[in-house]
């Protein structure tokens, strides 16, 4: 998955903003106004930091090992840094952002996720 479908990818997820809030380098796929997915845009090769949850995040750490790591400037426990054009099949790329968007889904308000779910 390059940095283009990968920013398709997140944009097309309902209620999905992206922002520059740690400058024009790092773009940030918000939903809701809460982050679940970041890259930054001179990295090489590409690579992104998705939300994960914690036991998930360390058996996909020993089973890619190398190409998904421990949140880079994140919190380890809860943040994977994945590698988008290596090694890793496009279909668990694409669960991986799933995922993390829906672990920050179901952490909004009853009043968030109602306001997502009409849009």
């Amino acid at each position: 998955m390059n940095i283009e479908q990968f920013r398709n990818y997140c944009l097309s997820k309902k209620g999905v903003e992206e922002t520059f809030p740690f400058g024009e380098d790092t773009l940030v796929f918000k939903v809701m106004g809460k982050m679940f997915a970041l890259t930054g845009l001179e990295t090489y090769p590409a690579s992104a930091n998705l939300k994960c949850d914690p036991e998930r995040a360390i058996e996909l750490r020993e089973e890619f090992d190398g190409l998904i790591r421990p949140g880079f400037h994140m919190s380890k426990v809860h943040w994977n840094t994945v590698e988008l054009e290596r090694n890793i099949p496009h279909e668990l790329l694409t669960e991986l952002i799933d995922h993390s968007y829906t672990l920050v889904v179901n952490s909004l308000t009853k009043k968030l996720q109602a306001e997502l779910a009409s849009l």
